[in-house]
């Protein structure tokens, strides 16, 4: 979910409570709390501690919350994974470490640590485009064979490597689609479900999607993905989580901007949102 901000850039814990009921409302079983879209390289972890808190008391047991508790610092990593777990959330997603560019051995070793200091389920979480390095399926699966690493959030934009992920991993290890447009190519592939942004503005229709290719009607879940795809193209028409914070702010939610080095949506990208949003009627009118 996205972290909102008031007016002065502020983190706006209010709207934050506001908005994680609503997505539980819309079909969400799971919120990520302080992820990519959550704007958690700008975030301190005192922020991230307080959302952890404020959205856990929010749902009560309606919603799993996972916590975005990943670093390119192993040892924060294991810092923040720890106090997650002393708030009782009920999971942690672990991106890849950024920037440093670490070999799969270090890969590897970092996961495994973050393992170690807790029951805390992990997912992983491969994201290439914004970390550097991706994880190797080989690397994946030599991770699943930890108890405490439960699945991967699969982002690489690759339906080869998340076909990889599932023939050299055992079924009860959970593939998450990283990206809505291949939600359903990756549930063809083995994937179970969709770590989504455009959940915030159409989550029971992802939820409808899923549901039917799962119970065995493909065809409607094609028709849903089809409509919906003009939708998922947009929400990255400029870095997420710009375009999904436009689209909120387009519905009324005080969900405020984005923190700087991101800025605000462009005129003309904003205009195709609106468009967008408007065929399919998710503005009031």
């Amino acid at each position: 979910m996205v972290t909102p901000f008031t007016p002065e850039g502020e983190v706006n814990y209010d709207v934050a409570a506001q908005l994680a009921d609503y997505l539980v409302s819309q079909g969400s079983d799971s919120l990520v709390v302080c992820g990519t879209t959550g704007e958690s390289p700008t975030l301190t972890w005192a922020e991230e501690y307080e959302l952890f808190r404020v959205v856990r008391d929010t749902v009560k047991g309606r919603a799993k919350v996972i916590a975005g508790t990943g670093s390119n610092s192993t040892r924060e990593a294991v810092i923040a994974t720890q106090e997650a777990a002393r708030l009782g959330l009920d999971g942690s997603l672990q991106v890849v470490p950024y920037y440093n560019k670490p070999p799969q051995a270090g890969l590897i070793a970092h996961f495994q640590a973050i393992a170690a200091v807790s029951d805390l389920p992990i997912l992983l979480y491969n994201i290439p485009g914004r970390t550097g390095v991706g994880l190797q399926p080989e690397t994946i699966a030599t991770l699943a064979q930890n108890p405490t690493i439960i699945g991967i959030k699969e982002a690489s934009g690759s339906t080869e490597i998340a076909a990889q992920v599932r023939r050299l991993t055992d079924p009860s290890f959970a593939i998450y689609a990283g990206d809505d447009a291949l939600t359903l190519p990756l549930l063809s592939l083995g994937a179970v479900g969709v770590i989504s942004v455009a959940s915030h503005l159409v989550g029971i229709p992802i939820r409808e999607m899923i549901q039917n290719f799962v119970q065995g009607y493909p065809e409607k879940a094609l028709q849903i993905h089809l409509k919906l795809m003009p939708l998922f193209k947009d929400l990255f028409l400029e870095t997420n989580p710009i375009p999904v914070k436009a689209a909120l702010a387009m519905q009324g939610w005080s969900v405020g901007s984005v923190r700087l080095p991101l800025v605000e949506m462009g005129e003309s990208t904003r205009r195709q949102l609106r468009q967008t949003l408007t065929a399919l009627n998710l503005l009031r009118q």
